[in-house]
């Protein structure tokens, strides 16, 4: 068996350990992408071990929040933890959203551990064509 070392995983793991697991005032972070497809923007969220009924995403005017908790598994009486890496605890992320964005028609899906947002663009904030109208003819202002 061949075993790699990664001293900057064993520093992460360890500034994990020292700050301890997320709680509802302080959360941790969570992984995200955030992409334009088509005409709505989309923002998937990394929650491997989440359960879908401690996901909760709030809209209040432009900011997107977006919170889970990742709660340990129940174990037997007789069980003895030899390793444990996953972090446990409240995850939260914020984002501002652009006043283009139509926020009551959000989706949101979770699947596989990702939870992913679509967030229309707005129809006041697509590009539309303006026409041009020609004048019949020159106007004099007198004054």
């Amino acid at each position: 068996m061949l075993m790699r070392t990664d001293p900057f995983r064993e520093l992460d793991r360890l500034a994990q350990q020292l700050m301890g697991p997320g709680t509802w005032s302080k959360p941790s972070a969570m992984p995200m992408d955030a992409y334009r497809e088509g005409d709505e923007y989309v923002v998937a969220f990394d929650l491997p071990g989440v359960a879908a009924d401690a996901i909760d995403v709030d809209v209040e005017r432009n900011m997107l929040t977006v919170k889970a908790e990742r709660r340990p598994v129940a174990k037997a009486d007789d069980v003895q933890m030899e390793l444990s890496e996953r972090p446990l605890g409240v995850f939260s992320r914020q984002i501002v959203l652009a006043d283009t964005l139509d926020t009551e028609h959000i989706k949101a899906d979770y699947d596989a551990g990702v939870l992913t947002l679509r967030i229309p663009i707005a129809e006041r904030a697509k590009p539309r064509k303006i026409s041009i109208g020609v004048g019949s003819g020159r106007k004099e202002i007198s004054g």
